[in-house]
């Protein structure tokens, strides 16, 4: 978007066109025509309809809120969900005595369209944020608009003088804008130190705060973690959506930990991890344990091991298989199957045996297998019948396909 297209979007004209734009016909073709016709500009009618549908796909991060809100489409994507973003305000703010006027400082270095500084401000924290980008900073200053105690400024991470906060927030840009033909398209940046800010530079500062976060996509390099950081992966709802980086009160402890949000919550920590595998490799149990994505991406498999009662089927693959259904905190960590029969891995003998028992739609999960899921279910051509989960992976070093059933996880 265009600084003089969201100037014109922020008129109150348009503002309060947004809020009614339901009331026009369905279809994006109907309602341009519509917006034309009272006068709206092609660019600003353009921003209306963006906003419209940014605004729909917001309400899974921003619940309520996203009714009021703008957005820039990679702003959306980068942004924090609220829930999340309520977990980090509260680890800057874990034992941080308040500052002049009594109210905790937090510095907010590349707010993007305003996530973390809403969910900052909201729990008490007197919040100065900026953005790189002009658009973004002034979406971000909206979103922001009824916290009193938030402030947005367009300016550079490096030209804030970070002295009198009491904490650091990072959220380094990890996309760029396309060029040539693939203007205003954006690909995801993969070197750390072309992040903007760089990430050496992000570390530097945080490793000098009282307290700091840095969040960072959840593939994060475990060589990239500073030794004193605390590194905690985290999954929402089954979404693996972050690693941030915890410095200085912030942090609990350092090492890798991971934390599952949802319906419950499970907190892991590399000190979980057995000293010792005595991992009995190779026997199958009665279920197949999948363990959640962020335990996954922490490396903290083997931490589910004693609480679940577990063992894995192979020493480099994220599977887990027990005598005994999952109970117990450690549950909310795993999605449990029941192991029915363990099937032939070549799609003529496992059609066959599928067939057999009356299974005409699958789903395919695969760990440590070479295969596509919707390939070897064309090959499968399965006639109607009923539904089972199919899990293609290893154990030990034989290739096998386990036929299964989802379990409820009591917790």
């Amino acid at each position: 978007m265009e600084v003089t297209t969201l100037t014109e979007l922020l008129d109150v004209r348009v503002l309060d066109r947004l809020e009614t734009i339901d009331d026009l016909p369905a279809g994006d073709l109907a309602r341009s025509t519509a917006l034309r016709r009272e006068g709206f500009s092609a660019e600003v009618t353009a921003a209306l309809l963006t906003q419209a549908q940014l605004r729909n796909e917001a309400v899974g991060k921003f619940g309520p809120y996203a009714a009021e809100m703008l957005f820039t489409r990679d702003g959306l994507a980068q942004a924090t969900r609220l829930p999340v973003a309520a977990h980090h305000a509260r680890r800057l703010l874990a034992g941080r005595d308040p500052g002049v006027g009594g109210t905790v400082r937090i510095a907010d270095l590349g707010c993007g369209i305003g996530a973390d500084a809403f969910a900052f401000a909201g729990l008490g924290a007197s919040v100065e944020a900026v953005d790189a980008d002009e658009v973004t900073a002034a979406i971000a200053a909206f979103n922001l608009r009824h916290l009193p105690d938030a402030h947005v400024e367009h300016a550079l991470a490096g030209d804030v003088d970070t002295s009198g906060f009491d904490a650091l927030w990072f959220d380094p840009a990890r996309r760029r804008i396309g060029r040539g033909n693939a203007r205003g398209s954006t690909s995801r940046i993969t070197d750390p130190d072309e992040f903007s800010p760089s990430l050496t530079w992000v570390i530097e500062q945080a490793q000098q705060a009282p307290a700091a976060g840095v969040k960072l996509g959840p593939a994060l390099d475990h060589d990239l973690i500073p030794a004193e950081a605390e590194a905690q992966w985290v999954s929402h709802s089954g979404d693996v959506v972050e690693v941030c980086l915890y410095f200085g009160t912030a942090r609990q402890r350092p090492g890798r930990s991971a934390l599952v949000m949802g319906e419950r919550t499970l907190l892991v920590h590399e000190d979980d991890v057995p000293e010792t595998d005595e991992d009995r490799l190779g026997e199958l149990g009665s279920f197949l344990l999948e363990p959640d994505g962020a335990i996954v991406r922490a490396g903290l498999v083997t931490a589910l091991t004693g609480p679940l009662q577990a063992r894995r089927l192979h020493p480099s693959i994220a599977y887990l298989t027990s005598d005994v259904a999952p109970t117990g905190p450690a549950a909310a960590g795993v999605s449990a199957y029941e192991i029915l029969d363990v099937l032939p891995a070549k799609v003529p003998s496992l059609r066959k045996e599928l067939v057999a028992r009356g299974i005409g739609s699958v789903v395919i999960k695969k760990r440590g297998a070479d295969i596509v899921p919707d390939q070897v279910r064309r090959q499968l051509k399965l006639p109607k019948g009923d539904k089972a989960t199919l899990v293609f992976t290893r154990l030990g070093d034989r290739h096998i396909v386990l036929l299964t059933r989802p379990v409820v996880v009591e917790g």
